[in-house]
């Protein structure tokens, strides 16, 4: 017949923590904590813990897997054995976590949606200068150094050069997505001023700087994007 463990009287901190379903070290740190009263060690022997302790422990990690930080959780503790407590500090105490978790949820999910669209409007293919997920992100560059000189090559200043104007052929594109993709791409290029782009016809109209860029870089560019593309005439521009 199995042994059956004892139910009340001291335990030491091994069986403790087996009866309340977490390690030694987690009692020890509730210990430092102050979450857990620590009893006198005897001159011979092991600490002995009361058995309530079971219950106290438990207490904690039910708090915790509800979200409560230990310095609330303490709180709630001491509300449980101060006399006169009644039960409106607990439920308020619990309604301010149920606003924070929400608050938090709410945030997440505001994250959640950001990072669909970037996701679904990256072409995920091409050259890493045509990354739109880097160009939403362009934003973040102070805490992203390494992405410094990729946007500061999206971010020159356009020369005070005649304009001119390309046309160019695109082949390649499979939706709309695909020509959005490219206008981007091109909108980005350094002396670029705009560019449009039409999926129906497979073609591009592109404003530009000639001492900032050529209608062969414009070409590469959109090739580096995983795509096919042409000039079909380079025309003066206006600004």
């Amino acid at each position: 017949m199995q042994s059956v463990e004892r139910a009340k009287g001291p335990l030491t901190i091994g069986a403790l923590a087996r009866r309340a379903g977490v390690g030694v070290e987690t009692v020890r740190f509730y210990e430092r904590r102050g979450l857990v009263p620590r009893p006198p060690r005897p001159r011979s022997g092991y600490r002995a813990y009361p058995d309530e302790t079971i219950g106290r422990i438990r207490f904690i990690r039910h708090a915790q897997a509800l979200g409560f930080t230990l310095q609330e959780t303490a709180a709630l503790l001491a509300l449980r054995l101060t006399a006169g407590s009644s039960c409106t500090a607990v439920r308020s105490r619990a309604a301010i976590k149920l606003a924070d978790v929400k608050a938090r949820i709410a945030s997440l999910a505001s994250i959640r949606d950001a990072l669909e669209k970037l996701v679904a409007t990256c072409p995920g293919r091409g050259d890493l200068s045509t990354c739109t997920i880097l160009e939403a992100l362009e934003g973040s560059a102070p805490q992203l150094p390494e992405l410094a000189p990729l946007i500061a090559r999206r971010r020159k200043t356009k020369g005070a050069s005649t304009m001119k104007s390309v046309a160019l052929t695109i082949a390649g594109m499979h939706c709309e997505g695909c020509a959005s993709t490219i206008q981007t791409v091109l909108a980005h290029e350094p002396g670029v001023k705009s560019a449009s782009v039409t999926f129906s016809n497979g073609t591009a109209t592109v404003l530009y700087d000639p001492a900032a860029t050529n209608p062969s870089r414009l070409t590469g560019a959109v090739e580096r994007a995983g795509f096919r593309a042409a000039t079909v005439a380079a025309t003066p521009g206006s600004g």
